[in-house]
Order: structure tokens, then sequence, then C-alpha cells
């Protein structure tokens, strides 16, 4: 039951948590192969790497402690007990503290990283869960998922600077690479916060797919990927409209994401499944109108004075332009066909875009229901309905429940889908424990 995955610097290793086998994977990131198992105690969450690479810190939330991994030899070389439940940790840029999150109870722990141990306790709201640090250190940011809240910790003092009412169970969280904004993702309402760090404050709520779970930033902040773990989906978040560009199927219960450092992939810990994926982040949406229009990022190397970017046979029109990214319009066209790009060096091929004709629904079932809203399963039919990112009943919009069949180059998407009533809010079964 794979959890938090994370990467370390450089990115050529990857750590996961395994709650359900008391183990640590370690994956070799240039073979997508696993190249150690590190047995810990009841309960690994999450596991934070120091910048520097030499350590790993596994929050163990049965046991209520971190162990303290050396990442040259895989082997646990302490264990610090902290309060219970201990569910996720982050180190300070500079490495010389870990803060660690209690879900159990009220408080984030402050870890002193050169001898080990506890310096100090901070209190926050209640079942404090994600935590994510800005990248200047200087702030923690703390989901506290019963007090409906954020709290946000002054790293100089570790006394609570603000309390950000974010409401519907916040979980976790994932800052932009600038530190402008931070994103928290919201399980009773399928929703994720935009919190703008400057006014500690929520400024956007962008609907997702069911049980969201991790998410994670791109490196050039253009977008944020939130793994779903009901509908079995990634929704890319677009950071410049807070809209959700695309649902991207993956494997069963996606829980952790982590996205690499050249923006190109990203690795997604399925839970249901027992495995981690890697998903293609190089054409965002892969999929649009057959009219075209649709606007598209590219993501890749040595894309610097592109001069032509063609959908299949015709060509999108640049509107920026970088070298390790492009932004398009798209051309007319229809079915799946290949994305290129012409730069001084020649010509390479991205990945592959989905022309997809307009939804056509042919039933829903049950078609009436209390005008409160309900949980109520409602299945909707029709066609061309796979990659669906919203649903609406009038003004309200849905859940989204059912995972998109996934796309392969060989043929296009094969429609299904359903939506759950839209109901008052209420926190589901499967938070997750740490």
């Amino acid at each position: 039951m794979p959890g938090g995955i994370t990467l370390a610097p450089g990115a050529a290793r990857a750590y996961v948590a395994n709650q359900g086998s008391n183990t640590v994977s370690v994956i070799d990131t240039a073979t997508d192969t696993v190249t150690g198992t590190i047995p810990t105690g009841a309960g690994p969450s999450f596991v934070a790497v120091s910048q520097d690479g030499t350590r790993g810190y596994v929050t163990v939330s049965g046991d209520g402690l971190v162990s303290v991994i050396d990442t040259a030899t895989n082997a646990i070389i302490a264990n610090i007990p902290v309060a219970s439940g201990p569910a996720m940790a982050a180190v300070t840029p500079d490495g010389t503290r870990l803060y660690v999150t209690q879900q159990a109870g009220n408080t984030v722990s402050v870890i002193d990283t050169a001898t080990d141990t506890v310096t100090g306790t901070i209190t926050v709201g209640g079942g404090p869960l994600g935590l994510v640090l800005t990248p200047d250190g200087t702030r923690a940011y703390v989901a506290c998922l019963f007090s409906g809240a954020v709290s946000v910790i002054d790293t100089a003092t570790d006394t609570v600077a603000a309390t950000i009412p974010v409401g519907g169970v916040p979980i976790l969280l994932a800052v932009a690479p600038d530190g402008a904004e931070v994103y928290v993702t919201n399980v009773a309402t399928s929703t994720v916060g935009v919190i703008d760090t400057a006014a500690n404050a929520v400024t956007a709520t962008i609907g997702v797919s069911g049980q969201p779970r991790f998410a994670a930033v791109s490196p050039d902040g253009a977008h944020v990927y939130v793994a779903n773990s009901l509908p079995d989906t990634v929704s890319v978040i677009d950071t410049a409209t807070h809209t959700v560009v695309e649902n991207i199927g993956v494997g069963d219960g996606p829980t952790g994401i982590a996205v690499f450092p050249d923006g190109t992939h990203a690795y997604v810990s399925n839970s249901e499944a027992g495995t981690v994926g890697d998903m293609a982040t190089t054409v965002i949406p892969d999929h649009g109108r057959t009219a075209g229009g649709t606007t598209v990022t590219l993501t890749g190397h040595h894309l610097a004075n592109a001069s032509a970017v063609h959908f299949g046979a015709a060509q999108a029109a640049i509107t920026a332009n970088t070298a390790t990214s492009l932004t398009v319009t798209t051309p007319a066209g229809s079915g799946v066909v290949p994305v290129t790009i012409t730069t001084p060096g020649g010509t390479g091929s991205l990945g592959f875009f989905y022309y997809m004709p307009l939804p056509v629904l042919t039933g829903i079932s049950p078609a009436a229901g209390p005008a409160a809203g309900s949980d109520q399963e409602i299945v909707i039919t029709g066609r061309n309905l796979a990659g669906a990112i919203d649903v609406y009943f009038g003004p309200t919009r849905a859940v989204i429940q059912a995972s998109p069949t996934p796309r392969s180059p060989s043929g296009p998407p094969v429609p299904r889908g359903r939506a759950a009533s839209p109901s008052p809010c209420s926190p589901p079964a499967g938070v997750p424990t740490g």
C-alpha cells in the first residue's frame, strides 16, 4: 500500500512509504526499478529527504517515531520519538531542522538534525496532517483537517503567525516554486484551495475529482497535479487560470505524486494497486476540440527558437517559447495525432494529442433526487465522455467518481463516466490516517 513518494535531490532516487508492509522502497529512477527495501516500524507514511541527499526521515505513525535513513547504505541509523501519529515531515533548506506533524493531536515537532532530538513543540489546529515549507524556509504551512484550517508557522520563532480558514477537511499541501502560492487539498469538498502567501488568505477554490490526496507543482509553476484516489485520476490545474485543464487516468487509488525536475514526467503511487506509475507531462492538456483553439503547454528539452509545432500535419500557433517549454494554440483536426516540434537542431516528437468530439449524453440514472442533494451515485451515459473535467447540475458542480479509460496512441479513448450528485459537505470515509 504505497503512500507518500519523494524524489531525492537530483531525482536519481525515489523513496516510497509503504504503510501496508511497514517498509520504504527505494527506486532507481534511471531504470524504474526497486533497488532497496528498508524495514521500518508500524505505518510509515512519508519520507523527507535532506537537501544534500544524505539523510531520509521517515514518519512512522504507528510507533510515534521519525526514523533516520542513511541513504548511502539504506539503513536506519536513528529513531526519534515524537508525539502520537507523526504524518508529514519537511527539512529546512539549510538542513538544520525537521518539522513533523502529529495527526493524532494538535502539534508540530521541531527536530535538530545534528543531534536527532526534538527541540520544540508548536501547538496548531486539530489533526495536523500535511506540511510544506516555503522555498526560503521562513514559513511552514500545516493543514489541520479537524479544524478546517491551515496554520502558518514563523520558523524564526516557531510560533503560529496566522490561521487560514479553508474548510472541507484540508489534508495535504504543495507550494509553488516561487513560494507565492500554497495549494491545499480538501477531501470533503473535492477541491483545491489556493492560498496567497503574501496575504495568507484563500484566493481561489478549484473543483477536482473525488478524494484528492497529494498535490505537486511543476518546476515552472505552470501546473498543479492532484492525485484523486477515488476516480483513479490525476487532475491538472492551470495555475494562471485556476482551472482544471485535464484529468489523466492512472492506476488504482493514486495517492502520492512527485514531479521530476525537468517537468516532463511524474511518479504516482497507486495505493490500491501496490504500484508506482510513471506519468508523462509533456503535452498538457493532451486533448481538445476538433475545431482547434485549445491552449496547450509542451514541456521538454532544447526547445528554444522553435520554428514550427505540428499536430499531425497541421501547424499550431506558437504563443510562448523557452528552452524547456512552449505554449501553442491547436489547429483544427481529428483523431489521435503526433505532436512534433521543429527547432534549429531538427524535429522531434513530444507525444500525442487527442481530438475530442463534443460529448453526447444519452441517459442519466436516477433521473430525480432530493432538492438538498445527496451522496447517491448518479450514472451518466453517452458518447465522448472520457477525460471529463467537470459535471454540473444546473450551476452546481458534482464530484466525478469514475475514472476515464486511459488513452493510448493506438486509438481514441473509450468513453465511460459517472458522477456523484451534489450534496452538502460532509467528511467522507478514507481520510488518510498518516
